[in-house]
């Protein structure tokens, strides 16, 4: 009875996920298309029904294919793997967007026009009134890169809580600093997580491998708790809403269980996933990388308050 439980759950899940994943990927592989890096066939929308069609049928195709020529345990280990790596990376994602976040905010190609269009009428007016079109930023002038403030609610955001660390990371390193702790964090959890997994290594080798591990960890644990978040841009690209509480220890409390559970997948789903990413990375070489909406990008650069508008 409880054997018979446990099946219908998971044939219930199976269904679930084999739903979601064809609602949701024909709209990534749109979003992907829109942004250049999948080629515009994937992006049509039916006019009728507002529904990206072409995407759909593909979706659709694929997983059929796999599920005529695969078990259920090897499409179950497949999504389980695709699911723990995006968490995975939104969990780093969200340590370097709080302790390490970008200088530059790229605009796509069609929102650079405002700009040039501005920059020509401002050329056009300082022509008219006899000055300097170089004095406004026009057009006849060098390009600049376009700065924008942001509330900053202190003076120098990015220091240290503890005055020992202070005295070796400062502004001018700090991202540097904080990206390798960032690494070595993600490198101790790894190696945690592999020798705990891995029963065939020898068992004083496996604990110094855990002690290592752990050690690199903490250590990098630590020093993020010593670290001031960038109260000043942690809101990249926030637009209200949900905030991620209790960082950084809830991101990597993600990293570890996500990337032990990612290992004890076994290595035949991992063959199989390294096939899928192999292909992605060929469609990104010879397609996405050209023509991708941020190749001609304008890199709008954000600057302290008491930088105006350049």
């Amino acid at each position: 009875m409880n054997l018979g439980r446990i099946d219908a759950f998971l044939l219930a899940r199976e269904y679930d996920e084999c739903v979601l994943f064809n609602v949701s990927q024909p709209r990534i592989l749109m979003a992907m298309s829109r942004d250049g890096l999948l080629p515009p066939f994937f992006s049509d929308i039916n006019k009728r029904s507002q529904v990206p069609v072409k995407s759909t049928i593909v979706t659709g195709l694929v997983a059929a294919v796999l599920a005529f020529s695969m078990e259920v345990s090897e499409l179950a280990g497949m999504v389980s793997v695709g699911t723990l790596l995006a968490f995975t990376v939104v969990a780093i994602s969200v340590l370097i967007l709080r302790y390490i976040p970008p200088n530059e905010i790229p605009f796509s190609h069609s929102l650079q026009e405002p700009f040039d269009s501005a920059s020509t009428q401002n050329s056009w007016r300082s022509l008219e009134a006899n000055e300097d079109p170089k004095a406004h930023g026009g057009a006849s002038g060098s390009r600049k890169t376009v700065v924008v403030e942001e509330d900053v609610s202190i003076d120098y955001p990015l220091v240290a809580k503890d005055p020992i660390i202070g005295k070796y990371v400062h502004e001018g390193n700090r991202r540097k600093v904080i990206a390798w702790v960032i690494a070595v964090i993600c490198l101790g959890v790894f190696i945690l997580t592999f020798a705990a997994s891995d029963k065939t290594i020898i068992s004083y080798v496996r604990f110094a491998l855990c002690g290592v591990g752990a050690t690199l960890l903490l250590s990098g644990f630590v020093f993020l708790n010593c670290m001031d978040q960038d109260d000043a841009r942690h809101n990249f690209g926030h637009s209200g809403g949900f905030i991620c509480p209790f960082v950084p220890l809830l991101p990597v409390a993600c990293i570890l269980i996500n990337l032990y559970l990612l290992i004890n997948l076994g290595a035949a789903t991992w063959t199989r996933v390294s096939i899928w990413l192999a292909i992605g990375v060929i469609v990104y070489v010879f397609y996405g990388r050209t023509h991708s909406t941020l190749k001609d990008a304008l890199y709008v650069q954000t600057a302290p308050p008491s930088t105006s508008l350049a």
